[in-house]
């Protein structure tokens, strides 16, 4: 029998390929604010990977836009990216996992942790991305546990009907025998 420290590690080696989003949003650290809003815009996403050459510097999110541009009234169009973005770039290996990239980003307190393979960017995750696969395999572990209390029948008398049965299965905190369940359901 496991316990729930076991599960959550289970959980946590889903490999970081499974889950990132590949070909994520880049631009050029020279290019303006207002290009990288654009490039947001068209792939609705809430930021762009820097790079420099083709490596990556840096990350430029709607909240930098929003509280390094618009909040001082200046012009996207006048203002480089490279001025506003996050640095330095926090990020994560491909060959790491789901909890590893957990850990980086409650370490870094960052929200969003661009992939990387060689040098070269491959994908991004964020916190949703991690949030969506610990959700479905919640799910997942429920029915998991519904399917394993419909398999433990118990032995015993039937809290409906007072018979002896050893196909007992609990059913809204009562023990029913089969027959018992049958109505039930029909009910």
């Amino acid at each position: 029998m496991s316990n729930g420290r076991d599960t959550m590690y289970l959980e946590t080696r889903v490999p970081l390929k499974e889950i990132m989003r590949v070909n994520p949003t880049t631009i050029e650290a020279e290019a303006t604010v207002a290009k990288a809003a654009a490039h947001m815009c068209r792939d609705e996403v809430g930021s762009c990977i820097v790079l420099s050459g083709n490596i990556p510097t840096g990350i430029v999110t709607e909240q930098d836009i929003n509280c390094k541009v618009v909040a001082k009234d200046l012009k996207p169009s006048s203002v480089y990216v490279k001025e506003i973005m996050s640095t330095p770039l926090i990020t994560i290996e491909t060959r790491q996992t789901v909890g590893e990239a957990a850990q980086m980003m409650i370490q870094h307190r960052v929200r969003r942790l661009p992939v990387v393979e060689d040098g070269k960017v491959t994908g991004i995750v964020t916190v949703r991305d991690l949030l969506s696969v610990a959700n479905e395999l919640n799910e997942v572990m429920s029915d998991l546990i519904v399917i394993n209390r419909d398999e433990n029948f118990a032995m015993g008398v039937c809290d409906r009907c007072g018979q002896m049965s050893d196909n007992l299965i609990q059913v809204d905190s009562m023990l029913l025998c089969e027959d018992c369940r049958e109505e039930e359901r029909l009910r």
